[in-house]
């Protein structure tokens, strides 16, 4: 009932912003879907909740293109699966290796619409920083989506004990900022954000604060 509750509760988000109800939003929910393929549950991830949003937004609202960013500590290996042989979306993903699910490197570009960045462990944020500044974030910008779908993973923090790149609030403050810059200049600012990893209670709560705060800042 849960997971079912979480991949309805972002395509209600969804509607809401088509039907002009807030610019974005943030879906609080567990478990998460980005390991999920269509037809395979697996870390922790029943239903592929983004997937599940884009599909969603494209049958149900129109809109041709949609942008799947992911900064989780492990790649979303269900969401690359599933969308690697459609160009109508974009699939971006940073994500430290080696770690689970051992996927996710540059070679792995689908039809174009992938772009992985692979962070080596104890990377900390100006590597991080500069793959989404100077890769992921201009080609989405070229890609013009008309909704932008965050996989929401906090687990990348210094004080996670499931990864080890040294991530900060800071970062997830700056990175939520610089999707909402861009969601201004190509959708109206539309982004809806969904909760994936984050383990060490503490540094979720002030993470996600921090993502919140920057999805509200007109």
């Amino acid at each position: 009932n849960a997971a079912l509750r979480a991949t309805g509760g972002i395509c209600f988000a969804i509607d809401q912003l088509m039907a002009g109800h807030g610019r974005n939003a943030l879906c609080v929910t567990r478990p998460p879907g980005h390991h999920a393929d269509s037809a395979l549950a697996m870390g922790f991830c029943l239903f592929n909740n983004v997937a599940v949003g884009a599909r969603h937004a494209q049958a149900e609202h129109g809109i041709e293109r949609v942008a799947s960013l992911d900064f989780d500590v492990h790649h979303g290996n269900g969401t690359q699966a599933i969308f690697e042989r459609d160009p109508s979306v974009m699939f971006d993903s940073s994500h430290q290796v080696p770690l689970y699910p051992g996927t996710g490197f540059p070679d792995e570009t689908g039809r174009g619409n992938i772009i992985n960045l692979p962070l080596r462990p104890a990377t900390g944020s100006d590597e991080f920083r500069d793959a989404w500044s100077k890769i992921a974030l201009p080609a989405v910008k070229a890609f013009q989506p008309g909704l932008i779908l965050v996989s929401a993973g906090f687990d990348a923090h210094n004080q996670d004990p499931l990864g080890q790149l040294e991530l900060t609030e800071e970062d997830y403050r700056w990175i939520t900022r610089a999707i909402v810059e861009v969601a201004d200049d190509c959708c109206h600012g539309r982004v809806v954000s969904i909760l994936e990893g984050g383990y060490h209670l503490e540094a979720l709560g002030r993470s996600a604060r921090a993502h919140v705060e920057e999805l509200v800042t007109p």
